[in-house]
């Protein structure tokens, strides 16, 4: 059986077939109002599949783990779903060839991770529980930081990054970047579940089978304007990466030491003008307004028995980023003890 983990892109729509709503978090989404009712249904048919807990109660397997009775209730999106993301592909898994269901929909300020599964392997998922950690201004506003996802896919834990992390071009942000992993990766904490005496689950990032971290990471490229822009129009990726700050500081062992990236054959991802395929400094004459063009967005992985399948970016005109995507081949292990792909 084949188990892929992907971030999904969607296109933008078309005008007039949006508009705009306020959240119970006074946050702004788009919705198209046809798709509400979808959204409803697959929230409530995921609180009908998903168990809070999957440790096993058959008496005779009870000393290699007993059964989980103080485990958490579920928590399936506790946000608003009706979001343009979610709505879109609510859509599709109405269609007879695309039938997942959500596990988890999460926001914070304008961080928002969601997660969908086959149905059929809904019941392979168990102690669902999130984090959130706030870099923003004074550590308190969400603008910056992190939201983490901590599943169980039989007997292989997962754990799901979507950050976005500090902004910023100039000599030194790097660092202040490098700060916000390391203050993700310190306190990210689960609440504790499965309090009985052979269960346990992790608690922390890197204690998961496999992690998946993506977002705006905010890394930039080390070069001038003028030197950056030659390159691209070479379409010179190595001599970019070269000067990329997360390659820099990962080989330097300074941030994410032991994490994978996979190989990047893409151009930069940000910053790009809205609805156009012009980087943003090329429609300005203001040298003080110009980005250069860097990969800010980025996924990479932790962990064995993971393999990347594709990485690449996704062409939408949506925002002044480019997503980006990713698909992987991973080893879990199931309920009865074998290993499946």
């Amino acid at each position: 059986m084949n188990k892929t983990i992907s971030t999904l892109g969607t296109k933008p729509l078309a005008p007039g077939s949006i508009k705009p709503i306020t959240t119970t978090g006074s946050s702004l989404f788009f919705q198209k109002n046809s798709l509400k009712a979808a959204s409803d249904f697959y929230r409530a048919e995921s609180k009908k599949r998903l168990k809070s807990c999957n440790c096993t109660s058959e008496p005779e397997r009870k000393h290699s783990r007993d059964s989980c009775f103080n485990c958490q209730p579920s928590d399936i999106s506790e946000g608003d779903l009706n979001s343009l993301i979610v709505s879109e592909i609510a859509t599709l898994s109405s269609t007879n060839e695309f039938k997942y269901s959500l596990i988890v929909s999460k926001q914070m300020v304008g961080i928002f991770l969601t997660i969908w599964i086959r149905k059929e392997l809904t019941q392979q998922i168990g102690h669902l529980r999130t984090s959130y950690i706030r870099c923003g201004i004074m550590g308190c506003l969400g603008n910056k930081g992190c939201i983490s996802v901590s599943i169980s896919f039989g007997n292989t834990s997962f754990c799901f990054i979507c950050s976005h992390l500090t902004s910023g071009e100039k000599d030194g942000d790097e660092i202040r970047r490098n700060s916000d992993v390391i203050e993700i990766l310190k306190n990210t904490q689960f609440p504790k579940i499965c309090k009985t005496l052979y269960s346990w689950v992790p608690e922390k990032i890197l204690e998961h089978d496999r992690v998946i971290w993506l977002g705006d990471l905010n890394y930039r490229i080390a070069l001038s304007y003028s030197e950056t822009r030659k390159y691209l129009e070479e379409n010179d990726w190595d001599a970019l990466l070269n000067k990329d700050q997360l390659k820099i500081e990962r080989d330097a062992g300074r941030v994410l030491k032991g994490w994978k990236e996979g190989k990047i054959y893409f151009a930069p991802t940000y910053k790009y003008s809205y609805n156009s395929d012009a980087y943003f400094g090329e429609t300005i004459k203001s040298k003080n307004k110009r980005r250069t063009p860097a990969w800010c967005d980025r996924i990479l992985w932790h962990g064995e028995r993971i393999q990347q399948l594709s990485y690449l970016r996704w062409e939408s005109q949506f925002s002044d980023h480019r997503p980006v995507c990713a698909k992987f081949l991973v080893d879990v292990l199931t309920f009865e003890g074998g290993v499946k792909r």
